[in-house]
């Protein structure tokens, strides 16, 4: 994954993360984009911070400016994001830890552990996205250690398992916001489970509804600490809080039902500030849902998205060994746990089942698989459970040489699946499975292009020595400050002679602007994501 880090280009979350991370640390203020919260932007900041990297006060709400001027100004654009991309790394080791800790709980044995681990390493968008200064890889490592803890405390109920459900959740909702309804999807479909369990397998030590709301509240308080200290260890500005907390209560009451009588409450309720500054941010995400975002799938665009968007993303973002073996491997597993009783082998199909259900029965921003990457380890541990009982089935068999085949078999599929480390590098980020040979007529945003393809393609130009470039391009890149030969920007339906580069994103927000070039052959394409052409 580091290894990819000095090809790309920002990508087009990466300054804004940055410039709210930066501003948090250099100025005490958290004003950028507040649909996010600070953790996760705090820890990819850090490092550029410490390496010198300062705010600059660029006006809020939109930090793209800011981040753009942090990278740019002092020279310093490819080690400020290097150390911000570096600061992904602990969280894909949380997620690689907790993948590890829940293996070890159903599977048999460290080396069936490890092997769930390692699946979960040969996912190339695991690797992709883990490689930016983003927060979806740091959304997956939280949310998947908030739903072990949420998984241990059902199982054994006590006092310090709350707590420790409670601590781990507040740290998923502060680095961001998807946490809440993935959490509390879990929560309700999780407790259901274990109840019908204990019907049918009644546990040794049964907790009763007192006790289990009292834990549920302690649940509650220690959530709110690591919330409390991301909104609160800073200098706000009272004014510009107050404008945001009364915009999310006044777009709360021009909604109906429960909405509405949420907004006469926080209309009415004095909370402190911190909580003021949460309830606005997850404000700001619901109405970014309720307006949709523009996205693309099968060669069609829509503000609102698809139901089975998300269903797609994983059929061809997915290795297709992993894909397979998984999906089945999840499926005996709550099998196995059904028969048995064991709420441990029936949680990865409960969660999958309920993640999958918000994200495409609620969410209207499609705009790639990063927004679940959290099934991926619930699919590892799947492939895991379901290899370790094939390779020991292949042990017990009496015919030999059959044995000796279907290990062959066995292996040639696990090979398969991690040859996607080599095969797909550097591009885990655009990587699409053997069923999609034009990824550009399935998904784009930020699954094939995220406008990371910049360098490559300016390195190209030189190469070329080209000399004039007509240029479709989206990204935060601010490309006056890049080293591209003279250029202008390529507007929609107008034709243009001569070199011409288009990102695959530029193509797809409306496929009729570049429709022209359709009847041309690229000369070359620039990574995954842009084609160069030379046009008489």
């Amino acid at each position: 994954m580091a290894s990819t880090w000095h090809v790309f280009f920002a990508t087009w979350d990466e300054p804004e993360h940055l410039a709210a991370g930066v501003e948090l640390l250099d100025r005490g203020y958290y004003e950028y984009d507040t649909e996010h919260p600070p953790i996760g932007r705090v820890l990819l900041a850090l490092g550029p911070w410490l390496a010198g990297a300062h705010s600059y006060g660029t006006p809020p709400p939109s930090g793209v400016t800011e981040g753009e001027d942090i990278l740019y100004r002092d020279g310093k654009y490819d080690l400020y994001l290097t150390l911000a991309r570096a600061g992904a790394l602990p969280f894909l080791g949380l997620l690689l830890f907790v993948t590890w800790l829940w293996a070890r709980r159903m599977l048999a044995g460290e080396g069936a552990a490890l092997l769930a681990v390692v699946l979960l390493l040969s996912v190339p968008p695991v690797l992709g996205h883990a490689g930016v200064a983003a927060l979806d890889i740091a959304a997956a490592g939280t949310i998947l250690l908030a739903l072990y803890t949420l998984d241990r405390w059902l199982d054994t109920p006590s006092w310090s398992t709350a707590l420790l459900f409670g601590l781990a959740s507040g740290f998923a909702m502060g680095t961001k916001f998807s946490a809440v309804p993935y959490i509390g999807m879990s929560l309700l479909a999780l407790a259901l489970t274990h109840w019908i369990l204990g019907k049918r397998t009644p546990p040794a030590h049964r907790a009763t509804v007192g006790m289990r709301l009292a834990e549920l509240v302690i649940v509650g308080v220690a959530a709110l600490v690591p919330l409390f200290i991301a909104y609160g260890i800073r200098t706000p500005n009272a004014a510009r809080v107050a404008v945001r907390y009364d915009w999310a209560v006044s777009y709360l009451l021009q909604q109906g039902g429960m909405d509405h009588a949420l907004g006469v409450l926080f209309a009415h309720l004095w909370l402190p500030r911190e909580m003021q500054d949460l309830i606005n941010g997850m404000v700001a995400v619901k109405a970014h849902n309720d307006e949709g975002h523009l996205s693309y799938l099968l060669g069609e665009t829509r503000m609102m998205g698809w139901w089975y968007f998300y269903l797609v993303a994983l059929a061809v973002k997915t290795p297709l060994p992993l894909l397979a073996g998984g999906s089945v491997g999840v499926g005996l597993l709550a099998r196995e746990g059904w028969r048995t009783g064991d709420n441990w082998r029936f949680t990865p199909a409960v969660l999958a089942v309920a993640i999958l259900l918000f994200a495409s029965g609620f969410s209207h921003i499609n705009i790639g698989i990063r927004h679940v990457l959290i099934l991926y380890p619930l699919l590892a541990l799947g492939g895991a459970w379901l290899v370790t009982r094939a390779w020991q089935g292949l042990k017990r068999m009496p015919d030999r040489r059959m044995a000796a085949a279907g290990k062959v078999v066995l292996a040639a599929v696990l090979t398969w699946q991690l040859s996607t480390l080599c095969t797909a590098w550097p591009d885990y980020l655009a990587w699409f499975n053997e069923t999609v040979s034009h990824p550009e007529r399935v998904l784009v945003d930020s699954d094939l292009d995220w406008g990371q393809d910049l360098r490559r393609l300016e390195k190209r130009a030189a190469d070329l020595k080209i000399r004039h470039l007509s240029l479709a391009y989206r990204g935060t890149a601010d490309l006056s400050r890049e080293p591209l030969p003279p250029y202008v920007i390529l507007p929609p339906h107008q034709p243009a002679t001569g070199w011409v580069a288009v990102s695959w994103l530029a193509r797809t927000r409306n496929p009729t602007d570049y429709a022209w070039l359709n009847g041309y052959q690229p000369v070359e394409h620039i990574g995954k994501s842009i084609d160069l052409y030379y046009i008489p």
